[in-house]
């Protein structure tokens, strides 16, 4: 009876040895002996943890890298809508200071017409009053006779040019005009046309 109670003694002795050493080698190195604890935990009425226990009740672990990643690609996503929208206000001013440009270059282009047209119309002018005066020095010094059948094949606008110079010559020489004899010459309905030409226009208009 002594043996049998030591040898009973023995045997619980060698099964908790292995039980720690199955608890120490599962909790360090990650050893399963399930065959082991299931009787034992049945035989003390404790529910074994299975996966899907574990995976319900165990608590949720943050992922703080991956957080971290999150919190990066948003504030990427921010800087590049902010880049886009700086970049699109810039096309426009861009856009807008063409606009300008290119107002500004048509202005100066017309300006430029205008002057050279301008110009023309000056110089034209001035070949004008050179030609006319040219003219009435011709005509000064022919008989009034030949002036007069002259005048008379030329545009009535060209004849009062040629009379209003030859008074400009007559007050700067100090001499008489020729105009008033020569129209006195003219046919009188001619002479009368450019009389009321003369009036109605006077020469600084002309």
């Amino acid at each position: 009876m002594k043996t049998l109670g030591k040898t009973i003694v023995l045997l619980m002795i060698i099964l908790i040895i292995l039980l720690g050493g199955a608890l120490i080698l599962r909790s360090v190195a990650g050893w399963k002996f399930d065959f082991l604890f299931q009787p034992v935990a049945k035989a003390l009425g404790m529910q074994q943890r299975t996966s899907q226990t574990i995976t319900s009740t165990d608590p949720i672990v943050f992922d703080r890298d991956g957080d971290k990643l999150r919190k990066q690609r948003e504030s990427l996503d921010l800087y590049r809508e902010e880049l886009d929208k700086r970049e699109a206000e810039i096309a426009q001013k861009e856009k807008l200071n063409e606009q300008i440009a290119s107002e500004l270059a048509n202005r100066e282009k017309s300006q430029e017409e205008r002057e050279r047209t301008f110009e023309l119309m000056q110089k034209q002018l001035n070949d004008k009053n050179l030609i006319v005066e040219q003219l009435a020095a011709y005509l000064n010094g022919m008989a009034p006779e030949n002036s007069v059948a002259i005048l008379e094949s030329m545009d009535d606008q060209v004849v009062i040019d040629i009379l209003r110079k030859v008074e400009e010559i007559a007050k700067r020489d100090g001499t008489s005009s020729m105009g008033g004899y020569w129209l006195s010459l003219m046919k009188p309905e001619r002479a009368a046309v450019i009389k009321t030409k003369m009036l109605n226009k006077p020469a600084e208009l002309r």
